[in-house]
């Protein structure tokens, strides 16, 4: 197994890209090659970049590669509000897809944290912290 298979912040961007993807289908035909495309594209970078970052040596590489996952995942939001605007899709697709993305990039955020170097978990709450795992490349 991978490592980032053991990662929620992978399977949770997968499902997301899912759903984004779905969403896609209903868009009018004249941007099946623009905001479309986009982002798709976007929405296969997270857990694409959530998985690339994970075989890095370095924590720091890893974060870098998380840090781009959010970036993708901000230009999805920008790209579903363009479509609300446009009316390609309604104002409740819109807000699910935000909250969503919010609590993905919440997800990312906390576990780029424990990426730190100053990073200090509870040994009460999880035992052996992340970045232990990380760094003997169990699951985390």
């Amino acid at each position: 197994m991978f490592r980032f298979e053991n990662l929620e912040i992978w399977h949770f961007s997968v499902d997301f890209a899912d759903l984004i993807c779905k969403h896609l289908k209903g868009f009018p035909k004249e941007e099946i090659y623009s905001l479309n495309q986009q982002m798709r594209r976007a929405a296969y970078s997270v857990s694409l970049n959530i998985a690339e970052g994970s075989a890095r040596k370095s924590k720091k590489d890893f974060s870098r590669f998380l840090d781009i996952s959010k970036g993708s995942l901000f230009e999805i939001v920008a790209g579903f509000s363009i479509a609300l605007k446009s009316d390609y899709i309604t104002q409740e697709v819109h807000d699910h897809v935000y909250k969503l993305a919010q609590t993905l990039a919440k997800k990312i955020s906390a576990f780029q944290s424990t990426l730190q170097p100053d990073h200090k978990l509870s040994s009460a709450k999880r035992g052996l912290s992340a970045i232990s795992n990380f760094q003997r490349g169990e699951p985390l």
